[in-house]
């Protein structure tokens, strides 16, 4: 059976990432000529939220819920899937393989992630992927 799916959230576990949250884009099983081996297309957070309380300013409590996302190229032999998974409809037609070939693409498609996580964090939806793993 297949798990690793579109939409899946999954913890890298090598690497620079790792310990980080990622959402699965898209799945490549048969790999590419330029990573022949079975890989994912993931978007992550480098910087999760910070803790935000009631008595916080609105200033700084939008300062707190800022997130640093990252998108990236994994093996799926560094990739650990979890029971959780996000629609992110946003992110389909954002992210492809011609997204890593130039870079001014990639910035763009780390704001368009940014806005799409930011709104995602604010509505309080996927409480669980917001917060960085304590181990």
């Amino acid at each position: 059976m297949k798990f690793l799916k579109n939409g899946r959230v999954a913890i890298i576990t090598r690497g620079r990432y790792a310990g980080k949250k990622v959402v699965i884009v898209k799945v490549m099983d048969d790999g590419s000529k330029a990573h022949p081996f079975g890989h994912a297309l993931v978007a992550g957070m480098e910087r999760y939220p910070a803790k935000v309380t009631r008595s916080m300013s609105k200033k700084r409590a939008a300062k707190r819920s800022k997130v640093k996302p990252f998108i990236k190229i994994v093996n799926y032999n560094h990739l650990m899937p979890t029971r959780y998974t996000i629609e992110l409809e946003t992110l389909k037609g954002v992210i492809s393989q011609d997204t890593f070939k130039e870079p001014s693409q990639r910035e763009e498609a780390k704001k368009t992630i940014k806005k799409a996580f930011e709104e995602r964090y604010q509505t309080g939806k996927n409480k669980w992927f917001f917060t960085p793993l304590r181990f």
